[in-house]
């Protein structure tokens, strides 16, 4: 269960998803991940890289699952 506000991680969701679509290189990807790693974690960010809607992946949040 995470302790952070809800609002802000579905924020960081939206902002990490908006930016993966333009990232073209590997060392863009590697720049992304550095940049939302601690924010997000590294299983929000897969799901993410594998085309998890950021809705499905707030619904997790407010459920307070990482499943």
């Amino acid at each position: 269960m995470t302790t952070r506000d809800p609002v802000e991680i579905e924020e960081t969701l939206i902002r990490a998803s908006e930016e993966l679509k333009n990232l073209v290189t590997i060392d863009d990807v590697k720049k992304w991940w550095s940049t939302y790693y601690v924010s997000l974690g590294h299983r929000r960010l897969g799901r993410l890289l594998l085309g998890q809607p950021v809705e499905r992946l707030v619904e997790r949040s407010l459920r307070g699952t990482s499943e």
